[in-house]
């Protein structure tokens, strides 16, 4: 599987990217390439020198919360910590736009996955620009200054905050979900002709769905912008949800395993004395 194709090195077009791909024995494979995560997790952790963040972005019935269960299955539940970001808290509000996610991030070694992220801060409120007044700023007064430039500036912040994770030992992998309008259709349909499915369902979802061009020109602009070689964007195919969870999965194992992550080693004055801890053991 060319993985490479899927990550934004160059300037992209979203209808250049297929939404579907189907692969061969997906579910099987995922069980092996969870495995490689765990193993991968339980040895950043001994290592104590990075974690990993794992970003999720995609419009609503993108598989976002699915595969967070199906991927990440394995690993220690210790070890991953996920954060749904939903609308700002008051809190929340009176801090600037990062500021929440900040204090979320991942300890060192730990893997951190950001269900939604930062970058709603320019995606929703960019579809949604008077979002913005609640947060304050002093120098946003008007619609008239929620232009273009605004955005802009925005993105690049998050490029430098990024690149500050990165140099302190982050690992940072983000993933667009690029689900169909139709399949986003067929799964909201799902949703509603499944009484176990009633709850997920919302009236905003049909009126984000109006929404679906800005949305998707907001999506081609921040992948643009903010992938970077130390936080790359990926545009994973989402409408086969077995095949989006094992390019995803593979995509993880291959970028952490560049980091070789090793295990402390003991003491030379340890390991010449193991034999004497065991014979102290064996004799109780």
């Amino acid at each position: 599987m060319n993985l490479e194709k899927y990550k934004v090195v160059d300037a992209i077009s979203l209808k250049d990217f297929s939404t579907k791909e189907v692969v061969e024995d997906a579910k099987k494979n995922l069980k092996k390439s969870r495995k490689k995560l765990s193993k991968l997790q339980d040895a950043m952790y001994a290592e104590g020198k990075y974690s990993a963040l794992i970003c999720l972005q995609g419009m609503d019935t993108s598989g976002k919360d699915s595969l967070i269960r199906e991927v990440f299955k394995d690993v220690n539940a210790r070890g991953v910590v996920v954060h749904s970001f939903k609308a700002p808290t008051g809190l929340e509000l009176k801090h600037d736009f990062l500021w929440r996610h900040y204090i979320a991030l991942p300890a060192k070694g730990k893997m951190g996955v950001f269900n939604r992220t930062h970058y709603e801060n320019v995606l929703v409120t960019r579809v949604h620009p008077a979002y913005v007044f609640g947060e304050n700023i002093p120098a946003v007064k008007s619609l008239d200054d929620l232009d273009a430039t605004f955005y802009e500036n925005r993105m690049e912040r998050i490029n430098h905050f990024e690149n500050h994770l990165a140099k302190n030992g982050t690992i940072i992998l983000k993933f667009f979900l690029n689900v169909s309008k139709s399949e986003q259709k067929s799964r909201l349909l799902r949703r509603l002709n499944l009484p176990s499915k009633n709850w997920k369902f919302s009236e905003d979802d049909l009126k984000e769905r109006k929404l679906w061009d800005t949305y998707q020109f907001c999506y081609e602009d921040l992948l643009n912008r903010t992938s970077k070689e130390n936080a790359p964007w990926y545009i994973i195919p989402a409408d086969d949800k077995d095949s989006a969870r094992i390019i995803l999965a593979k995509i993880l194992v291959k970028e952490l395993e560049k980091y070789n992550f090793k295990e402390p080693t003991l003491s030379d004055k340890l390991v010449a004395q193991l034999d004497d801890f065991k014979a102290q053991l064996n004799k109780e």
